[in-house]
C-alpha cells in the first residue's frame, strides 16, 4: 500500500530537515486548487482559484508549519510545545503533538475562540489555557514560558513554521505551470504572506518557474495594524483568525507585500461576510470567515482598478467554514418545515 507523502517527505529537499528529523505525519499538503468561473466573474477577474487549505488534516493551513515545527521539536528531545493561539494554531499544535507523542500547551484569549476549534484543541488531547486579556496577551505569556530548555514555542515565530507553509507556493505552481499572476490571501500574523513570498521566491530558484506573483494581503479594517502603520490595542472583526492587533511578524510580511509590487489592505465585515457567502453558493466551497477576507480584498482591488480584470489569481482559503459553524447558523435563513407530504412541500417550494 502507498500513503500519500506529507509536506515534510515530498519537500524533504526543500526544508531544513537531517536524518534525525521525524517523518512526522497526518498527510497534510497536497491541498485542492479549484477552479471557479462563477466566482471569477463575481470577483471581475477572467480566471480564480481557489487553494483550499480547509482540506488539510485540522481544517487550517497551520498543518503545514506545525508539522515541522514539531518534528524539529521531537528531534531536540523537547517534552512538550506551547503556543498561543485564536483557535487554528492550537487546533494544529494539539493534533502534531498527540501524533509525536508530546504534551501540548495551548493559550487562548478569553471568549474569542470558535467553539469548532477549542473542541479540537480539547480533543487531542491538549492543556487548554484560558488567559484574561487578548491573542496579543496570551502570546506574551506564551514567549515568557517558551524559553524553558525543553519546551518548544510554536507560534509563527518559529522559523519552522514559516518554512513549512512555503509549500503551498511549491503546490500552487506544480499545478499551473508557474506562479498566478496575483496571490490573494489573509493577513493576521503575518506569519502566511512571508512564508509564501519566500516559497515562490525559491520556486523560481530552484524549480524553474518563471515568474512570482503580486501578493495581496486582506485584513479586517477592526484588526488592521499593517493598514495603519502601528498595533492595534484592542482588535475587532468577524473573522476570529485574523483578529490580531501586534503581528509577530511585522517587517517580512511588509517586505512580501513590497516586494511582490503587490500591497495589504483592509476590507469591512459586511464585506468579508458578503464574500464568505458567496464563495460557499458560486463555489461549493466552505470556509472560515477570516478565509474570505481574501476574496473579498481582491473584489476590491478590482474594483478600484488596483488589479486589471484580465488576471490569473488565486485566492487562499486558510481555513475549513466548520471551524466557525455558529457563525454559519447565525446568518441562515431558519428550516422551513412541513407535514410529511408531497403538497406541502411543493407548497413550501412555491413548484
Amino acid at each position: 500500500m502507498s500513503l500519500r507523502p506529507g509536506i515534510i517527505e515530498r519537500w524533504r529537499s526543500d526544508l531544513p530537515v537531517t536524518d534525525a528529523t521525524p517523518l512526522l505525519s497526518l498527510q497534510e499538503g497536497d491541498t485542492p486548487l479549484l477552479p471557479s468561473a462563477s466566482l471569477a466573474a463575481w470577483v471581475g477577474v477572467s480566471e480564480l482559484y481557489l487553494k483550499f487549505e480547509g482540506a488539510n488534516p485540522t481544517g487550517s493551513f497551520k498543518d503545514r508549519g506545525m508539522v515541522l515545527a514539531v518534528a524539529k521539536a521531537a528531534e531536540a528531545g523537547a517534552r512538550a510545545i506551547l503556543c498561543a493561539s485564536t483557535g487554528n494554531t492550537a487546533a494544529s499544535a494539539a493534533a502534531y503533538a498527540a501524533a509525536a507523542g508530546l504534551q501540548a500547551v495551548v493559550l487562548l484569549p478569553e471568549g474569542k475562540v470558535a467553539a469548532g476549534k477549542l473542541a479540537q484543541a480539547v480533543i487531542y488531547g491538549a492543556s487548554v489555557i484560558t488567559v484574561r486579556g487578548n491573542f496579543d496577551d496570551a502570546l506574551n505569556v506564551a514567549r515568557d514560558a517558551g524559553a524553558a530548555p525543553d519546551v518548544s514555542l510554536v507560534n509563527s515565530v518559529n522559523p519552522f513554521r514559516i518554512e513549512g507553509q512555503t509549500t503551498s507556493a511549491y503546490e500552487i505552481c506544480d499545478a499551473l505551470g508557474d506562479a498566478p499572476t496575483v496571490l490573494a490571501l489573509p493577513v493576521g500574523n503575518g506569519g502566511n504572506i512571508t512564508a509564501y513570498w519566500l516559497g515562490f521566491r525559491r520556486a523560481v530558484e530552484r524549480h524553474g518557474v518563471r515568474s512570482l506573483p503580486r501578493i495581496i494581503g486582506a485584513q479586517a479594517e477592526g484588526a488592521a495594524p499593517f493598514v495603519h502603520g502601528h498595533p492595534i490595542e484592542s482588535p475587532e472583526t468577524v473573522a476570529s483568525a485574523i483578529r490580531i492587533g501586534n503581528p509577530a511578524t511585522w517587517q517580512p510580511a511588509l517586505d512580501a507585500a513590497h516586494d511582490s509590487g503587490g500591497l495589504i489592505g483592509a476590507v469591512s465585515d459586511s464585506e468579508i461576510l458578503d464574500a464568505w457567502k458567496t464563495i460557499a453558493r458560486l463555489s461549493g466551497t466552505f470556509c472560515e470567515p477570516a478565509s474570505a477576507a481574501s476574496v473579498a480584498m481582491l473584489r476590491k482591488c478590482v474594483a478600484d482598478g488596483a488589479v486589471a480584470r484580465d488576471t490569473q489569481c488565486v485566492c487562499v482559503l486558510t481555513g475549513n467554514g466548520l471551524k466557525d459553524a455558529d457563525r454559519a447558523l447565525s446568518v441562515a435563513m431558519p428550516p422551513i418545515v412541513i407535514e410529511p407530504d408531497a403538497g406541502a412541500l411543493a407548497r413550501a417550494l412555491k413548484w
